[in-house]
């Protein structure tokens, strides 16, 4: 006979722990599980909870227990198995042949053996293995949950986005830019609410603001709790420089992110992977789960053995397993449809689009840009954990916030003991403080209040702040290639005070509008080119407003006078106009200007001499300089502009001077260089009040005796020629003080060059001179300095001429 199986001592426990590398996942990774991600993991941890714990009895209890199966004798009160059985299995075991069992002392063995052969034999697969399929598949979900974490195509994308994540939401610099803005947001009646503090970013397993080592930085939800409304924080250096970094790389990671969608690809595949999963593990659990049963019917040739045939089993466990069964079914549910959801929302929102609508709205960084394809789809993954990530990170998006960084670093830099170290005296005597190539300009700036000019070159978007104000003495502004805005409230700070303004940029259509209106402008000078189709009509704004302005000065390719000069045309004193070789055609404009007495018209590719030039009776300086000038027949009409003093006729190609120059009495400064003179008219002698004469880079070969007329000329450049000698009538200049005669082909320097007693400036140089004559000694003016002569003909004068040349 069978008897019952002594209970054994429970065998060791398969500790949880070892299943846990199965569930483990960087903590970083949870910023992109969304709630549903989340549900189905702790789905996941309670289905193989409930596989290892059915694993757990599998080994350490019995698994089924058997007894022999027969009719009860007569007058027995022993209960046949028949009995045990439900309704449908008792049919089923009528047929069973009845045995007497055999008697061999082997009990125990007997028990064993029929256990374990009904166990494998009689016991269905699905309650025979069901704990092991829960293990199964929990893990196959887990891997499926985890798997776009691990694959190389998107692994590497979502750490390097995590990283710059962390970085951006532990950056102090996002902390600045949000409590700048929270500050805003405070002001007025409503300071002094509870806000939500910052979150703040921590490590796993350390405390907050400290990582313990060989950990990475992860992201906790932020704590919020009520606070008074944040002060804006101090960056330090190394902040600053550090924050400037990661602008740099939240662009590269977007340029290189937003060109694919292989995350977002990933993931649909992923989830579509756990329905069809979840579809076949419920569709068999629901048919096979009535298989769990407490009674099994065994048959079994072991008659011989036994001396029984059929056995009446009991499962020990299909109760619980089948309690088990019912709840791993639930949670399959469950995770089903988690599962469902997802991909009603990876499909019913466009999430290969991401605007960052609303954090434009609160923080006022209207810039920043919306994004794409995977860089949209981890945004929308982030949201839903917690929108506080994208915002914080939407911080280095914005080119607001990156030029609000530089500035801050500019201002670190740029101490105003630095920038006092840089004041210098501009040509003008005015206090100039230079700043070229930043990336902005140091609100330090409007510290130095004795500051007179201020020259800013190649700085991009400068926006000039309310602090301007302090620059009481500022009245010269250079803008070279350098954008600015002004406030309106600074523009009326500078509209009456600004004196002197330089604009040089691409086109003259960047040129700020503010400027128009600065009515105490005395000098305007703009640079840029008109686009090809603005070229011949060269519209400049209007000028009226220009009350006092005396000079005009455009470098441009202006096709004529722009109109908006007349408006001036009362008060202006000067105007230049240098065309970088475009040619300059109506010209008629130029009549309006009564009160000018400077005219420049610099390679303006002219060919004649302007008539409407003659006209400004008040006109004192002329430069017709880089133009294409042969014949200057019309100087004769130079008589009417009776003030005229200065001509500048030079780096053009005149051939000859016509004899009307005689008729320019009260010229005083003619400049005829780098032209194609090859003689001088003796006319020139006639225009006595003449007092400078720059004849140089010319092909003279002899000067006219009637240069000796010139009484008052103070200064003659006729280096660069091919004079082979000079008049003695020169030497009559009495009042010559500069004397330049380099590079001609002289032999030899006349003794009556000692009559030039106020001579301070003699070149010689670069000529076929033998000798000087000792008569220099008499040129009381004339130093060593000023003597410009090889060295060995300088040796070859007395001593005592040398002597007194070198005398202080």
């Amino acid at each position: 006979m069978l008897r019952p199986l002594p209970p054994q001592s429970p065998g060791r426990m398969i500790p949880v722990a070892e299943f846990k590398h199965f569930t483990e996942q960087q903590p970083a990774f949870k910023v992109l599980k969304p709630w549903w991600d989340v549900l189905a993991e702790y789905l996941t941890m309670a289905m193989l909870m409930i596989g290892v714990f059915g694993c757990t009895l599998q080994v350490t209890q019995d698994k089924i227990i058997c007894l022999p199966s027969h009719k009860p004798r007569e007058n027995s009160s022993e209960v046949s198995c028949q009995q045990l059985l439900p309704r449908g299995v008792s049919e089923q075991i009528e047929g069973l042949r009845e045995a007497s069992g055999l008697k061999n002392n082997l009990d125990l063995q007997q028990y064993s053996f029929i256990n374990q052969l009904c166990y494998e034999t009689a016991l269905h697969w699905y309650a025979k293995y069901f704990p092991y399929l829960v293990v199964i598949h929990t893990l196959i979900f887990m891997v499926c949950t985890s798997f776009w974490f691990k694959f190389p195509g998107t692994s590497s994308k979502i750490e390097h986005f995590i990283s710059i994540l962390s970085k951006c939401f532990d950056s102090p610099w996002t902390t600045r830019a949000l409590s700048e803005v929270s500050g805003e947001n405070h002001k007025g009646p409503a300071a002094g609410r509870a806000t939500p503090a910052v979150a703040v970013a921590v490590t796993a397993g350390a405390g907050p603001g400290k990582a313990s080592e060989g950990e990475k930085a992860v992201l906790v939800e932020p704590e919020k709790v009520v606070t008074e409304p944040p002060a804006v924080t101090l960056l330090d250096k190394k902040e600053g420089e550090q924050a400037k970094a990661l602008f740099e790389k939240v662009k590269k990671f977007r340029v290189h992110v937003e060109e694919g969608d292989i995350l977002y690809s990933m993931y649909i595949r992923q989830i579509v992977l756990k329905v069809c999963k979840f579809v076949a593990i419920l569709v068999y659990n629901v048919i096979y789960v009535e298989k769990i049963s407490f009674l099994v019917v065994c048959r079994v040739e072991t008659s011989e053995v036994t001396g029984y045939a059929s056995f009446c089993c009991n499962h020990t466990k299909a109760h619980l397993f089948s309690k088990l069964a019912f709840c791993y079914i639930s949670f399959v549910c469950v995770y089903g449809i988690t599962c469902l959801y997802t991909l009603y929302w990876l499909f019913h929102r466009p999430l290969k689009e991401y605007s960052f609508r609303s954090v434009r709205e609160e923080t006022g960084m209207g810039d920043i840009p919306d994004v794409k394809n995977d860089f949209a789809f981890m945004l929308h993954l982030i949201d839903q954990y917690d929108s506080l990530y994208s915002k914080r990170f939407a911080v280095f998006l914005s080119e607001v916030s990156e030029s609000r960084l530089k500035q801050l670093n500019l201002n670190h830099e740029w101490t105003p003991e630095k920038l006092r170290q840089k004041l210098q005296r501009n040509a003008c005597g005015r206090l100039e403080l230079a700043l070229c190539m930043l990336p902005g300009l140091p609100d330090t700036v409007f510290e130095l209040s004795e500051l007179e000019a201020l020259r800013l070159e190649a700085i991009s978007d400068i926006t000039f702040p309310p602090s301007l104000s302090q620059l009481v003495h500022l009245q010269e502004l250079n803008l070279l290639h350098s954008p600015a805005r002004l406030p309106f409230s600074s523009q009326v700070f500078l509209r009456d005070r600004l004196k002197v303004i330089r604009i040089k940029c691409e086109e003259l259509r960047e040129v700020p509008l503010w400027v128009f209106g600065l009515r105490g402008l005395e000098e305007l000078h703009l640079e840029g080119l008109f686009p090809p189709e603005l070229a011949r009509a060269a519209t400049l704004e209007s000028l009226r407003e220009l009350k006092q302005l005396k000079v005009l000065s455009l470098r441009s390719n202006a096709g004529k006078v722009p109109a908006s000069v007349t408006d001036v045309a009362g008060h202006l004193q000067r105007l230049s106009l240098h065309n970088d070789g475009s040619r300059l055609l109506a010209l008629n404009s130029l009549k309006k200007l009564v009160a000018l007495r400077e005219l420049e018209l610099v390679a303006c590719g002219l060919e004649r001499i302007p008539h409407a030039i003659f006209s400004l009776g008040a006109l004192q300086e002329l430069d017709l300089r880089d133009n294409h000038l042969q014949s200057i027949e019309e100087i004769l009409s130079f008589q009417h502009c009776r003030k005229l003093v200065t001509l500048r006729l030079w780096h053009n190609q005149i051939a000859y001077i016509p004899e009307h120059v005689r008729k320019l009495r009260g010229l005083e400064q003619l400049y005829l260089s780098h032209n194609k003179l090859e003689t001088l008219p003796t006319q020139l002698g006639l225009c006595f009040s003449l007092r400078l004469l720059d004849v140089s880079h010319n092909g003279l070969h002899s000067l006219p005796p009637e240069v000796g007329l010139l009484q008052n000329l103070q200064h003659l450049a006729l280096s660069y020629n091919a004079l082979e000698a000079l008049p003695d009538e020169l030497y009559f200049c009495r009042k010559l003080r500069t004397l330049l005669l380099g590079y001609n082909h002289l032999s030899q320097l006349s003794p009556q060059v000692g009559a030039l007693r106020a001579l301070s400036r003699l070149e010689l140089k670069g000529n076929r001179l033998e000798a000087l004559p000792e008569e220099l000694g008499n040129c009381g003016g004339l130093k060593k300095t000023g003597l410009l002569v090889e060295d060995t003909l300088y040796e070859g004068l007395p001593a005592e001429v040398r002597e007194k040349m070198e005398e202080e």
